[in-house]
């Protein structure tokens, strides 16, 4: 079985997550890193988006987790994120990085981040 990919990475979109009330009241920018593993034959072969995961559509669904409901942890935010991609039963599997680079750290840092691997048999239902 084919082992392909598409890659979403640098989606950025504003949310009120956090488990501080100044986070949830002020909000910030989260950046979302998304690696989904399908086969893309189909794709290929018929040139229709149809027989694809439609990356635009993908981002749209993201962007309204992120911007939606408020989370205290950027690791729940991101099984919500995985549950989206897995909603597409072409997806096998899907890696996600929830990045929340204005994190409340009184020191200087570059990025915090969380990445977990949802396969399909892991799905939760």
């Amino acid at each position: 079985m084919a082992s392909d990919e598409i890659r979403l990475t640098g989606l950025t979109v504003f949310g009120r997550h956090g488990v501080f009330a100044h986070e949830r009241e002020n909000g910030q920018e989260f950046t979302i890193d998304l690696r989904l593993e399908l086969s893309l034959a189909d794709a290929a072969a018929s040139d229709d988006v149809a027989d694809t995961v439609h990356y635009g559509e993908l981002a749209e669904s993201v962007a309204a987790v992120v911007a939606g409901e408020p989370v205290n942890l950027i690791e729940t935010l991101a099984q919500r994120i995985a549950d989206v991609a897995l909603g597409d039963r072409r997806v096998r599997a899907v890696e996600v990085t929830v990045h929340k680079p204005h994190a409340p750290i009184p020191l200087t840092f570059a990025d915090v981040s969380v990445t977990l691997r949802r396969t399909r048999d892991e799905e939760v239902a």
